[in-house]
């Protein structure tokens, strides 16, 4: 009798706490079950490893540029190793923030393993950056939408009901099946939301759904060229973001299609040098300057503090988060966005 391997796949653009969700269905949901997770970050660093392996979490990390580079080969070996070595009850899969979601359902189902079951395909939305984000990254943000079976609402703590409802409205423009989590969740449990994950009929819409994509794309490549990350876009893909706004997006063939490297860069710094809060903290709030730095969409790091302590930073716009915590094996930083300025960056952390 083969055993089943649960696949849950969690998606989210940057930003919107897709390792905080993983953190608290660990915490309060999957307990009892052997779990790995294959994370699959965007960008040279990687540093969510650290907080997860304190939940007792198994992590096959793989930073080599975003996800749609990384599936024919890495990733399909990834997870056949996993499910080989460990035979887990679950294997949770964290996708690049810039990855399509469409592209991680379609590689895992196109390794015809009988030994997993696709479980879910969530998506986390920051409620209070989901306009902001569809309008200007609508290629990326919407195929996450689109494709998922429950849509998590974060940041909605203190949300007026206007902008609750209108952040709602937007996912039901995109899909109208998925179970949509909208409460804060710290007023609800892990369990609550898993169960509102698992739910199936929503899951087979969207694999319906998936195939019924696949084949329409199938259809336009016998007569249309899409280029493929190999290819050099001349088309000005580092401005084309602004391009796609919610009334053409994915489902529009008749437009380029961009891999997330084309969109969006990122730079890795490790550092050894010693920092004070108040450096840190004004160097994010240096970031939301786009003439200087690019369009910052994520900024994390773990960095060694001055007085001896380490400090630990998350930035999404307008939200920068510094706090301190356990020591690293050496400083490191990572910075996420479309059109950004290394040089200047660099120079902003003093590196």
């Amino acid at each position: 009798m083969i055993t089943m391997t649960k696949v849950d796949i969690f998606s989210g653009f940057l930003g919107a706490g897709k390792t905080t969700l993983i953190k608290k269905l660990i915490e309060e949901a999957y307990k009892g079950e052997q779990i790995v997770l294959i994370e699959n970050e965007f960008g040279e660093i990687g540093i969510d490893g650290g907080f997860l392996k304190d939940a007792g979490v198994q992590i096959n990390e793989m930073n080599s540029g975003c996800i749609c580079c990384s599936l024919v080969g890495d990733f399909g070996r990834a997870l056949e190793k996993v499910i080989s070595e460990f035979a887990p009850d679950r294997i949770l899969i964290e996708p690049s923030g810039v990855g399509k979601l469409s592209d991680v359902i379609m590689a895992v189902e196109n390794l015809h393993d009988d030994r997993i079951q696709l479980n879910g395909f969530t998506t986390v939305v920051d409620a209070k950056k989901a306009k902001m984000y569809m309008q200007n990254f609508g290629e990326f943000f919407n195929n996450q939408i689109e494709h998922a079976s429950s849509i998590i609402l974060s940041h909605t703590t203190g949300l007026s009901q206007a902008k609750l409802d209108a952040a709602v409205a937007l996912m039901r423009e995109h899909n109208k099946e998925a179970s949509i989590v909208t409460t804060p969740w710290e007023e609800i449990t892990g369990t609550q939301i898993l169960e509102t994950m698992e739910q199936k009929n929503t899951l087979s819409a969207q694999l319906a759904h998936l195939a019924e994509e696949a084949h329409h794309h199938h259809d336009h490549d016998e007569h249309e060229h899409h280029h493929d990350h190999d290819d050099h876009c001349d088309c000005g893909c580092h401005d084309h973001e602004h391009d796609h706004d919610h009334h053409h997006h994915d489902h529009d063939h008749g437009h380029h299609h961009h891999h997330a490297d084309e969109v969006f860069q990122s730079v890795g710094m490790e550092t050894t040098h010693k920092f004070t809060t108040e450096q840190i903290e004004k160097a994010l709030a240096a970031l939301s300057n786009i003439g200087e730095y690019g369009q910052v969409l994520r900024a994390k790091g773990i960095v060694e503090g001055e007085d001896g302590q380490w400090i630990h930073f998350d930035y999404v716009p307008g939200e920068p988060d510094v706090r301190t915590g356990s020591a690293a094996v050496t400083g490191m930083l990572c910075v996420i966005g479309a059109g950004i300025d290394e040089e200047n960056i660099r120079e902003l952390f003093g590196l």
